[in-house]
């Protein structure tokens, strides 16, 4: 059973697409998006909660969630096939991206296939998960985003950062409106124009791109040269022996100087 919304101090000012359901704690941002677009939530259902008790990340893993940070999850009903759904991801990094640049944050990078980084550290994750229809497209996807505004992790795998400890002291209601209009500006362009133009923005700002990587998996490794996306989003990878790789799940590490190159 979907949680009633209790509104939290402070009020957004929203794109007309968005409905908003307000939280000052939740389990999880996500799991009440999964709910409500299980009952039939509209696309542009927007759940927002101040803490969560039960954030994950990719994987499953726990997301550190105390107040002052942005936690948001996303209905969606793109009526695509899960591989061109995936593609959202890189338009909501873009999103993202853009907010931050607009609250004056310095400039990001993005980390394949769905965090952003300050300075080489994460400062956000997305989070895509979905359910399947009948006719082998999707019958809704939910897109989680988290953002590190007053607060982040330490001691975790990939190194994290705030927007506060990179001297950016911005709200979270401000920060959420950017993100908002920017992810909707991005999602009509997607949808009017394919991956292309996302692809583009989104490699103009990869971490990582023509030099060493290597890609984990559960049980695998790979390393090489990260060459492009594909143009489904796939990340092509040059491997020691002059053979090319698609890779369409897995953890990125960068070396010591691709983490800390600024964006070009």
């Amino acid at each position: 059973m979907s949680v009633p919304p209790r509104p939290p101090a402070g009020g957004l000012a929203l794109p007309a697409y968005y409905t908003l359901l307000a939280y000052d704690t939740i389990d999880s941002t996500s799991d009440e998006a999964k709910r409500r677009a299980l009952q039939g939530a509209s696309a542009g259902t927007l759940v927002w909660a101040r803490r969560q008790s039960g954030g994950r990340g990719r994987y499953g893993r726990r997301w550190v969630s105390p107040p002052g940070n942005v936690y948001l999850s996303l209905v969606l009903r793109p009526g695509v096939r899960a591989a061109e759904a995936s593609q959202l991801s890189f338009v909501a990094a873009l999103a993202v991206g853009e907010a931050l640049a607009a609250v004056g944050a310095p400039p990001p990078r993005f980390k394949w296939p769905n965090d952003v980084l300050l300075g080489g550290r994460k400062v956000s994750g997305i989070l895509l998960e979905s359910q399947p229809a009948s006719d082998g497209r999707i019958d809704w996807l939910v897109i989680g985003v988290g953002i590190n505004v007053a607060s982040h992790p330490e001691g975790t795998e990939w190194p994290a950062t705030s927007l506060h400890a990179e001297g950016c002291g911005v709200a979270v209601e401000a920060l959420i409106d950017c993100f908002a209009a920017a992810y909707l500006g991005w999602q009509n362009r997607w949808m009017a124009e394919g991956f292309a133009p996302v692809r583009a923005a989104w490699l103009a700002r990869a971490a990582g791109l023509g030099g060493m990587i290597e890609v984990r998996l559960a049980e695998q490794r790979y390393s090489g040269v990260f060459e492009a996306l594909d143009e489904a989003g796939a990340l092509r990878l040059r491997e020691a022996g002059g053979g090319e790789r698609l890779i369409t799940a897995g953890a990125v590490f960068l070396s010591g100087s691709e983490r800390s190159a600024p964006p070009g």
